[in-house]
């Protein structure tokens, strides 16, 4: 269940708790929206650990460059040894 799931419980839940008044036989419609709250909340808790977890990032390595020096200039105008 993802983060959006989770809202949806909480606002189900808090819509069953706080602003209903039905009465059904057996059910206790406030303890059921309680409920939902609940697992809604926890439910939160553990998308945001989780989502916290696979944000951490690890910084990049830096590499070292190191440049060839096969180019060495000579006066007579081939400096990549071509023409000789």
């Amino acid at each position: 269940m993802g983060l959006g799931g989770c809202i949806i419980l909480l606002a189900a839940g808090a819509i069953l708790a706080f602003a209903t008044d039905w009465h059904m036989q057996g059910v206790n419609v406030h303890l059921v929206g309680l409920i939902l709250m609940i697992v809604g909340l926890i439910g939160v808790a553990t998308f945001s650990g989780i989502a916290r977890r696979r944000r951490v990032m690890v910084p990049p390595t830096t590499t070292t460059v190191v440049e060839d020096e096969r180019h060495h200039h000579r006066g007579d105008g081939y400096s990549d040894g071509y023409g000789i």
